[in-house]
């Protein structure tokens, strides 16, 4: 009985298609697009230099909303009480800090919110205006308190006061 001879022919053969089959998880795993990390903010203040503290009196909350306003809209004045952070997504606001400069932000930028700052936001641009925001609170802790009610919600203070 002969034994099956590899020749130089085959071994060619074998190889091109070992060659192939790796060129080939190669070009796939080239395709895949590589992952990017882009840090947005990263701090421990907010905007308006407060120390971000979180609350410890209850399990944690994490709250996240989009909020859009109409050209000329305003969100009131209030405060958060919480950790809170903003990411524009869409078109301009700005923001008046009672006591401190206004800011404005366009879509692209980050926020850190202020906590105890009574602040409005207002629709300063040509078109609607949207924000990511993200509150780390706890259960029962309003993310946002009108400036009317402050000091009578849980969480909420009045501005200077903690």
């Amino acid at each position: 009985m002969s034994r099956p001879r590899f020749t130089a022919a085959w071994m060619g053969v074998i190889g091109v298609a070992v060659l192939v089959g790796f060129s080939a998880g190669r070009l796939a795993a080239a395709r895949q697009p590589e992952a990017r990390l882009v840090t947005l903010v990263a701090s421990g203040q907010t905007v308006t230099g407060e120390a971000i503290v979180y609350p410890v009196a209850a399990p944690a909350k994490v709250t996240a909303i989009i909020l859009t306003l109409q050209p000329g809209e305003e969100t009131g004045r209030h405060t958060h009480g919480v950790p809170g952070f903003g990411y524009v997504l869409e078109g301009e606001v700005t923001v008046d800090y009672d006591g401190q400069d206004s800011k404005v932000y366009k879509a692209g930028d980050p926020i850190l919110e202020t906590m105890t700052v009574v602040h409005n936001g207002r629709n300063t641009g040509q078109g609607p205006m949207r924000i990511l925001a993200v509150f780390m609170g706890a259960e029962g802790m309003a993310v946002s308190v009108p400036e009317s009610v402050q000091g009578s919600v849980p969480g909420s203070v009045k501005a200077g006061h903690q």
